[in-house]
């Protein structure tokens, strides 16, 4: 597609909220959703020498968009009995206390769920080799749904004629643009309503090549936060996944735009909602202690120092971004600190640090043991166990993910009813906002009697 087609499509998808992330408030009513378009597979931008991690959002059909939605031969009787067949591949825990993916892959055959399930792990080993999902990988579990597909691989793949009878209907050139993979969402949602409840939903396409989608807005009927769709045997499709995350997860902005698009020069509006962009200087935000004050100055893990950085949002100036070259401007980079605080206080939108293994419904008496599950992080710093009685601190049992009731030494003329309580939290130096901190910890109590 010309570039200045797709400039033109994306000028379309931002024109009614510039600047922002969740730009273009767009036709659902038609059935049409927002989706961000991967950048350039082998477009290089400016000195960096990175490849851009997006190029803007499009509106595309939601259901039924692609050509190949199964429309064709029946399953078999076998591969009916192998299609939504769930297999929880990562368990770190209870579904209500950790955050949820869900994989589901498109254009496998019965004979290739095996690697679909290969592919399914190694993406997810590729999200979590990028911070902060290294130090919090605990905090996920991993489900992978089999689609039975009659096809092998998906439409458009590897030419524009190319249709695949697939189960989720995949298929690149979504909205003539080649890279901009689509799905069927409501094929999608049948087949993650058979996981439990999904937090993140990851589609892997059969296809070695270039291309993803960001479905960014949050399920009304299933309740996750986004679709990210990725072609499960290619690398950058892989960062483009984890890109969408930023949004899906971190509720951050693009960070990238590109020079002399016409009408994107300057940003003139009102100060974006997002926490990664912003009208002000470093200057400014600094004397109103807003947006990524607290990080400023400080050097950043894609590179150079925290600042305020002119051009996001897709904008070239009015607007700024906190660093250079972070995961939201260009694909293979690490977020930047701003960024890396939002993503942490997103997996604790999902996550509970304080399983409680002993119900917290009963009384506990002499012989019973208060239990605590806590996950640990993938580092030195690991959460933080406190225990109190009746509010005050047992410096004795610090540390500990179980306390006997004996250890409490209560007297056995006490007759009254006590409170016994963990509070886990985590301290990470990776988050300076103290609202985010609030939200870093997890309690839980237990009447207890001699």
């Amino acid at each position: 597609m010309a570039a200045a087609t797709v400039a033109a499509a994306v000028m379309t998808a931002l024109a009614v909220t510039p600047g922002s992330a969740s730009a273009g408030a767009g036709p659902e009513a038609t059935g049409r959703v927002k989706v961000e378009i991967p950048g350039h597979e082998h477009a290089e931008s400016g000195e960096h020498g990175h490849h851009e991690a997006g190029s803007g959002y499009t509106w595309v059909p939601s259901a039924k968009g692609g050509p190949g939605a199964r429309t064709s031969a029946p399953l078999s009787a076998a591969e009916t009995r192998a299609d939504g067949d769930v297999t929880k591949v990562i368990d770190n825990g209870p579904t209500a206390d950790r955050l949820d993916v869900v994989v589901v892959g498109d254009g496998y055959t019965a004979a290739e769920l095996d690697q679909f399930h290969i592919d399914a792990k190694e993406k997810w080993a590729e999200v979590t080799a990028v911070e902060p999902y290294t130090a919090y990988q605990n905090l996920f579990n991993v489900w992978t749904v089999d689609a039975v597909s009659n096809d092998s691989g998906v439409s458009g793949d590897p030419g524009r004629d190319v249709v695949k009878d697939t189960a989720l209907g995949s298929y690149f050139w979504c909205g003539d643009i080649e890279r901009l993979l689509c799905v069927d969402e409501q094929k999608v949602d049948s087949y993650v309503a058979k996981a439990p409840e999904a937090d993140l939903v990851i589609v892997l396409s059969n296809s070695t090549k270039y291309g993803g989608a960001g479905y960014n807005t949050p399920s009304q009927k299933l309740g996750y936060e986004g679709i990210s769709t990725a072609s499960a045997g290619n690398d950058r499709s892989g960062q483009v996944a984890i890109h969408e995350t930023g949004h899906s997860l971190g509720k951050l902005a693009d960070e990238y735009f590109s020079a002399g698009t016409p009408g994107y020069e300057q940003y003139t509006g009102a100060e974006p909602w997002e926490s990664n962009i912003s009208t002000l200087s470093a200057d400014a935000m600094a004397a109103r202690q807003t947006k990524w004050y607290r990080w400023l100055g400080e050097t950043s893990p894609d590179g150079g120092t925290v600042g305020a950085y002119q051009g996001g949002g897709y904008y070239e100036a009015g607007i700024s971004r906190p660093t250079d070259a972070s995961l939201m401007r260009f694909l293979g980079k690490p977020f930047n600190l701003p960024g890396r605080e939002a993503m942490i206080a997103g997996f604790y939108r999902h996550a509970s640090i304080a399983t409680p293994v002993t119900p917290t419904d009963r009384t506990l008496r002499q012989l019973d043991t208060a239990r605590v599950e806590v996950p640990r992080l993938a580092g030195e710093q690991q959460l933080d166990i406190q225990w109190y009685l009746d509010g005050k601190p047992l410096t004795a049992q610090a540390g500990r993910t179980a306390v006997p009731v004996a250890a409490l030494h209560l007297d056995s003329r006490d007759v009254r009813s006590h409170r016994l309580t963990v509070v886990v939290t985590d301290r990470t130096d990776a988050v300076r906002d103290p609202a985010i901190a609030a939200t870093l910890k997890d309690e839980q109590s237990w009447t207890v009697r001699h």
